[in-house]
């Protein structure tokens, strides 16, 4: 029984070196699996910081559009939140889909 074991897994240093591989790799907090996941997790987070990072650019501009131009002020008023003058009536249409 004993000659059927190959010579390398007679020896400790190489059973312990072994058993400490497969404890990292599989079975240890930060296996592999989980550092992937991490991984895929950072990349996802990345490019949200990015999309975010431009609408932050955008919602600037269009603020400083919006306080040098009482134009464009009137103009954002009346599109996004229906303000109208007493004078006037507003009339909504949508799609329907």
């Amino acid at each position: 029984m004993m000659s059927k074991i190959p010579h390398w897994l007679k020896n400790r240093y190489s059973i312990t070196l072994l058993f400490f591989l497969l404890w990292v790799l599989f079975i240890d907090q930060n296996n592999i699996i989980t550092q992937y996941e991490y991984k895929k997790q950072l990349n996802e987070l990345e490019q949200e910081k990015i999309y975010f990072s431009d609408e932050i650019t955008k919602t600037k501009k269009e603020l400083e559009e919006l306080t040098s131009n009482p134009k464009s002020l009137e103009k954002f008023a009346r599109e996004k939140y229906y303000m109208k003058k007493d004078n006037e009536e507003v009339f909504v249409f949508t799609t329907q889909q």
